[in-house]
């Protein structure tokens, strides 16, 4: 018996429109990370970091979210919407943050400290949160720790630099899981301090998942979204930028008068954009809403243990 090889779908011409087309077909809302392409921030309903990005999908009434980002991104929409469909465009988009920080090494480390607080990082996986006491993310990380306890010990997990940064700001001592951000730990300190003699009247604005050295360089240290809002703010007229670049493109878009620069890697290499994030695509975004797949499933016992800590934020955010 022969069998006919399944075509492919033909992909089409003018992507934006097909993918338009589809989002309100599907009853779909599109979320893109400030570290995606500019092309598919261009045809997002959100653009954010992550969590804000998960609680505006949330409340709309979409019956799909379309997550461009990362895998523990898309884990996060499905725990704060379990009722709909949460799509990644790419799979293979993990996190070298997230994939550094297993649950079962995880879960070893906290049974180590067992007195401990356990804050972790929005950046890990669904696996980890439901393990944990408390999420932060990095805008509210500092104030988070100062309202725990001073007389219980702290493990925060899984970015040391950014537990690093926490701990200075906070002035707690902190337990800090050995893990970091590919993309963070790539910029080049000599490369910093070149385009600081050569932009001496720019800000340098720094995400705090930064290496230690480099934060003592900035003259701002914030997330991603608080960088933006810093760029706005200021007097300075060019910003030297100390994040992935991605995010470049909202700044030149809200800011077009301004300047900003990014900073290379080592050896003057490009490995500040995300490898991950970047697996998405515009034709893959149109893929994923075309065959509705792939998605993101979790246990519901999983979900529920990965939400509370997070409701836990929320409630001491207010």
């Amino acid at each position: 018996m022969v069998f006919a090889a399944l075509e492919a779908p033909t992909v089409p011409h003018d992507l934006p429109a097909a993918i338009d087309l589809l989002r309100r077909e599907r009853k779909a809302v599109i979320l893109a990370h400030y570290y995606q392409s500019p092309e598919i921030q261009d045809v997002a309903d959100f653009i954010g970091d992550s969590l804000e990005l998960s609680r505006k999908a949330a409340a709309t009434d979409a019956e799909v979210i379309v997550f461009c980002g990362v895998h523990f991104m898309a884990e996060t929409a499905k725990i704060l919407s379990p009722g709909k469909t949460v799509l990644l465009p790419d799979l293979a988009a993990g996190c070298s943050l997230a994939d550094a920080c297993p649950a079962d090494a995880f879960a070893a480390f906290r049974a180590e400290h067992p007195e401990h607080l356990v804050v972790s990082y929005i950046n890990c996986s669904a696996a980890v949160k439901a393990q944990s006491d408390l999420i932060c993310t990095s805008s509210n990380a500092v104030s988070l720790v100062q309202q725990l306890p001073a007389e219980r010990p702290i493990l925060f997990a899984p970015d040391q630099n950014l537990g690093r940064w926490v701990a200075r700001q906070s002035g707690r001592e902190l337990t800090l899981w050995p893990g970091g951000c590919i993309v963070h730990e790539t910029f080049s300190e000599q490369a910093l301090l070149r385009l600081k003699l050569e932009h001496p009247e720019a800000e340098v604005i720094a995400h705090p998942e930064c290496l230690p050295n480099l934060l003592d360089l900035a003259d701002f240290i914030g997330s991603t979204s608080k960088l933006l809002a810093r760029a706005a703010s200021s007097d300075a007229t060019s910003f030297i930028v100390l994040t992935e670049p991605g995010i470049l493109h909202q700044m030149r878009r809200q800011l077009p008068h301004k300047t900003f620069v990014e900073v290379p890697g080592q050896d003057g290499c490009s490995c500040n954009a995300c490898p991950y994030m970047r697996l998405n695509t515009l034709e893959k975004l149109w893929q994923c809403l075309d065959t509705m797949s792939p998605a993101i499933e979790l246990d519901e016992n999983l979900r529920v243990r990965a939400l509370a800590p997070i409701q836990r934020m929320l409630e001491m955010s207010r």
